[in-house]
């Protein structure tokens, strides 16, 4: 294997709604936990499907796609949306645009330098559904223009965000209450300021709580596996990843590895011919002790001993702390079906 490596010291069930108003998820801290009924108790996954390939762009608008390819985008879940509706977006769009005005009104610092006045736009990101369970994906933009700024400029994009839930735990949503919409995934692209101003609003209009979502390390190794898996349709160009170990001073190692070994050391555990496609924690596992047993013969040091903070491909790439970035549409589905599962696991129960 060609690889190379680098040291730097450093929770009864409900009558059923129309899809256009999606599905209900979680907890809100008021309504919810008022209202009679059991919440299915989620499990964490020992095996899922392999990735596939799906040209997304078949039943979602290319532009909508492009909204949430290439940006970095940090994670946060957030529990059930009291009283959400996709109908109502528009009204969404004005009252979060009031709402920030008068916190800065108020004194309230934004991030983003002398502006006249803030634009928001909510859009419905239709298509990225996998379920009838499944909301459709809601896709938040803020404009501000410069005091300064010459008449004809345009405003300028200052933050970006999005809700989504892509194939969420079936059993566990129809159990859920009729007046919440499950959209647990919160991505954002932006000043944390704009960031908090815009959970702060959420909170107050569908009385919902939002947390950090932060990844750990079996997620990555789970999106290492999958991300090589699809080598061989999809050219992955590189496998990276990124340990940390507790050393004093710490440790932090980079490791990139050819994506043709990766993905023959994936084939060893993992064989082509296997009848359900399906992948199994102990293949995972088997495959990143292929990796950490190949780094230690080269550079005699136990990979095991630390923590994986990061894992990047051509694909897409996660860090430890909540923040991804996708750079390939065609397999945006299993990357937020992952998602999707640990925004719900991580929620309070």
């Amino acid at each position: 294997m060609d690889g190379r490596g680098s040291t730097t010291p450093a929770s009864r069930p409900v009558t059923r709604r129309s899809k256009s108003y999606g599905r209900s998820c979680l907890e809100a801290p008021s309504y919810f936990w008022q209202t009679t009924g059991h919440l299915t108790v989620l499990k964490v996954p020992t095996s899922r499907g392999a990735a596939k390939s799906q040209n997304i762009t078949n039943k979602v608008e290319p532009e909508h796609i492009a909204l949430l390819v290439k940006n970095e985008w940090k994670l946060s879940y957030v529990t059930p949306l009291h009283g959400f509706r996709h109908t109502q977006l528009k009204l969404y769009s004005k009252h979060l645009s009031a709402f920030i005005v008068a916190e800065k009104q108020q004194g309230v610092a934004v991030e983003v330098g002398l502006e006249l006045g803030f634009k928001v736009t909510f859009t419905a990101v239709l298509g990225m559904a996998e379920t009838e369970e499944d909301a459709e994906t809601v896709f938040i933009q803020i404009q501000s223009k410069p005091v300064f700024a010459a008449a004809g400029d345009s405003p300028k994009v200052v933050w970006r965000g999005w809700l989504s839930c892509v194939n969420g735990d079936p059993e566990y949503l129809r159990s859920l209450p009729p007046d919440f919409v499950s959209l647990p995934l919160f991505c954002t692209s932006g000043p944390e300021s704009l960031t908090s101003l815009v959970k702060s609003w959420f909170e107050r209009a569908f009385d919902c709580n939002f947390g950090t979502l932060n990844l750990n390390s079996t997620t990555l190794n789970w999106l290492a596996a999958l991300w090589t898996g699809c080598h061989p349709t999809c050219n992955i160009r590189y496998l990276k990843l990124a340990w940390s170990l507790p050393t004093q001073p710490p440790l932090d190692i980079s490791y990139t590895v050819n994506p043709q070994d990766a993905w023959e050391l994936w084939s060893s555990v993992h064989p082509e011919e296997s009848a359900d496609d399906g992948i199994d924690i102990k293949e995972v596992e088997s495959f990143m002790a292929g990796l950490e047993t190949h780094f230690f013969r080269h550079f005699k040091i136990y990979l095991s001993a630390g923590k994986l903070v990061k894992v990047s491909t051509a694909i897409g790439s996660a860090h430890l702390d909540g923040k991804i970035k996708i750079g390939n549409s065609d397999y945006i589905t299993t990357l937020l079906t992952l998602l999707t599962e640990c925004a719900l696991l991580k929620m309070p129960t």
